[in-house]
């Protein structure tokens, strides 16, 4: 996998257990302060599209993941 694929895939992972953890009506509700993690990964995609860099890519570059387009 080419690293922008990994940030999604690990972003749309935190996103959707993040509300699971935190949203009331789940079977696997923990508490509300779940969904300020929620809010947490989305503005850090916001970041990441409007300046261009992200932090977990370039991490993941200096590990050797492939760049990608």
């Amino acid at each position: 996998m080419k690293s922008w694929q990994i940030v999604r895939l690990v972003a749309g992972t935190f996103i959707l257990l993040s509300l699971a953890l935190g949203a009331p009506g789940s079977p696997v509700f923990v508490n509300q302060w779940w969904l300020a993690f929620t809010a947490f990964v989305g503005l850090n995609l916001l970041q990441s599209a409007l300046s261009g860099w992200c932090l977990m890519e370039s991490l993941l570059r200096r590990f050797g993941v492939q760049r990608g387009c």
